[in-house]
């Protein structure tokens, strides 16, 4: 139906056309209000964490001995190679297990700030390595070191490192908790905003850490470790 301008009054004909604009003006105001709603978005993160035993051990036997005669430091030194070999026999590692480091003959005299009459010329010492997937008996033999120490050999005294190798094993299973435990907590935050919870819009993992089980023992030396992920999630809300 079309409205004859010349049978209206002018004041009548600007008042349709006002009361038009503000129909426009609440039509486009709707649309900017969903176009703000569409986009609201939450971002959420989710935690994996696995207890885990570590599955490789490297223990480290250093021992030296120090004096001015270099030829029987060196003896010494040979000798206590003979006991080390020993013990880690008798502990019950394989040849394949062990390998035995180069000499080091330091001259102590030529490294001194300054002149020392009572120190040493010489200090000698070698390094044994173990290398195993033993890594209870790895624990074992820490524990039994002092035997060498009633040999008469003195050990630098380093503590095993312990390994977690299979990462690969647990990684899979581990995202998919980190994932879900994100989606639970981005559930309860729709739930409590009264929106409904839409798709993904994007989701990254963060890097693997390995702690220490007990947040005061160092990572190396624990036995018991900790595999965490994080991985955050952006979620749309309807």
């Amino acid at each position: 139906m079309q409205i004859d301008r010349s049978l209206l009054p002018p004041a009548i004909f600007g008042g349709l056309i006002a009361i038009g604009l503000i129909g426009a003006g609440l039509a486009i105001g709707g649309g900017v209000i969903n176009a703000q709603v569409g986009n609201r978005q939450v971002n959420v993160r989710g935690v994996a964490e696995k207890n885990v035993v570590a599955d490789l051990a490297v223990l480290t036997l250093r021992f030296t001995t120090s004096g001015d005669d270099l030829d029987t430091l060196k003896a010494k030194i040979d000798g206590d190679l003979v006991k080390v070999r020993g013990f880690l026999a008798a502990q019950g590692y394989p040849e394949a297990a062990i390998t035995v480091g180069r000499l080091e003959v330091t001259d102590l005299k030529a490294q001194a700030y300054q002149p020392q009459p009572d120190l040493p010329k010489y200090s000698v010492g070698q390094g044994v390595t173990v290398r195993t997937n033993d890594v209870g008996r790895v624990a074992r033999t820490d524990r039994a070191l002092d035997q060498l120490v009633r040999q008469d050999v003195l050990l630098d005294f380093t503590a095993p490192t312990y390994v977690f190798t299979r990462l690969n094993e647990v990684r899979p299973a581990m995202i998919a908790e980190a994932t879900a435990s994100a989606r639970s907590g981005a559930e309860q935050f729709a739930q409590d905003s009264g929106a409904p919870l839409g798709p993904i819009r994007q989701a990254t993992q963060g890097s693997f850490e390995i702690l220490a089980r007990e947040d005061i023992d160092s990572e190396p030396t624990s036995l018991n470790k900790r595999v965490r992920v994080v991985a955050t999630v952006t979620y749309q809300l309807k």
